[in-house]
């Protein structure tokens, strides 16, 4: 079912859809309340959603049909800072994904990006509901709190300061592993990753000594808003990655929207090489493929990969790269868990994971080995 307050709108996206094979538009509805009546009658099996409209907008509609009527629903959204912001607070609500809005209120443009639309709706066929709706217990709040009364005072150490030693493990899983050598997190995420990044990214100690680069496909203009939305919640600092930043510890990077992000050794450390030129990798710019195989070059880091719910397999020939030079963990998410089993099962299915994990125990299983 599609709900836009704009006529125009609902036909295009309806005629996206004439000719496919196995799914239906089924009705459309005008504004949430027109939503709500009609998904009860319709019972549609996914439901794409426009923010800004009347009456009722989608966010409200969102929130009262996750309670009522949970199914996989898509956000339409603009990528103001206004629209980004709802965006991520639907997504919180439990929208599975969302449709950028190209620039104009009513744009013929949205014809470019036909296929994205139809590729994202058939991704949400996928969906288990049931994993949209589960959310764990919210982070101490002392972490706003503190924020509130002192401000952002987050401290930082380079990735060269390797002056604080750690106790060696006995486990078996960390044979081999230098607990003393400088170390990178590289997370790789794409269809419900914004709320997982929410299940591991908070929980990862300020004092944690190693940087984190996070791949989300995500387009342009919502990056920087993940990313302040996780900073806002996270011990460690969160933010969008810039051209030429110097990797520091307890800092984790996003790569922006539009962008592949690379690593390029600087001295002893490393800095961030972001990249508009080359085309998509699979489909997507950021790719974990490409972020994974900069990285797999450095052996003097010792890289944890995790790979987290996502349609497809990126990532997957990037951990083949990374497995191949140096030491690495490769951390997957679990069936149980995961929004999406594609990007985590194309993973496992290499033979090249090390440890699966349900979305709550990612961090610690992260932190496992870097103390």
């Amino acid at each position: 079912m599609i709900v836009d307050d704009s006529a125009f709108m609902r036909k295009l996206l309806s005629d996206f859809f004439a000719d496919h094979p196995y799914i239906r538009v089924v009705g459309t509805a005008r504004n949430g309340m027109d939503a709500i009546k009609k998904i009860q009658m319709l019972k549609p099996d996914i439901v794409t959603m426009d923010i800004e409209m009347p009456l009722m907008n989608g966010l409200e509609a969102l929130k009262i049909i996750m309670k009522d009527h949970p199914l996989p629903v898509i956000m339409l959204s603009s990528a103001t800072q206004s629209g980004a912001k709802s965006t991520f607070e639907a997504m919180d609500a439990g929208a599975v994904d969302f449709i950028p809005k190209p620039s104009g209120a009513i744009s013929l443009d949205l014809k470019d990006i036909k296929s994205d639309i139809i590729r994202i709706v058939e991704n949400a066929a996928t969906v288990h509901v049931s994993k949209l709706t589960k959310k764990r217990e919210p982070i101490d709040e002392k972490i706003n709190i503190s924020k509130n009364l002192l401000g952002d005072q987050k401290t930082v150490k380079p990735l060269i300061d390797s002056n604080v030693k750690t106790q060696t493990s006995t486990s078996s899983t960390q044979k081999n592993w230098h607990t003393n050598a400088k170390k990178i997190v590289l997370i790789g995420t794409s269809t419900g990753g914004p709320r997982a990044l929410q299940e591991v990214i908070p929980y990862l100690p300020q004092d944690m000594k190693a940087p984190v680069i996070i791949v989300q496909h995500m387009p342009m203009g919502f990056t920087k808003s993940l990313a302040n939305r996780l900073d806002q919640l996270s011990k460690i600092r969160v933010k969008e990655a810039e051209q030429g930043d110097i990797l520091q510890n307890g800092v984790a990077y996003i790569a922006p929207g539009g962008y592949h992000l690379r690593l390029r050794k600087v001295a002893k450390t490393y800095a961030i090489e972001l990249d508009n030129v080359e085309p998509p990798n699979g489909g997507h710019r950021p790719s974990v493929d490409i972020m994974f195989d900069s990285v797999s070059q450095f052996n003097d880091l010792d890289k944890i990969a995790v790979i987290m719910t996502g349609m497809g397999s990126d990532g997957t020939k990037g951990l083949q790269a990374l497995k191949r030079n140096g030491n690495v963990k490769a951390i997957a998410e679990s069936a149980n868990t995961s929004v999406v089993y594609g990007m985590p099962k194309a993973a496992y299915a290499t033979g090249l994971v090390d440890e699966v994990a349900d979305l709550h125990d990612i961090s610690k299983t992260i932190m496992k080995y870097l103390t």
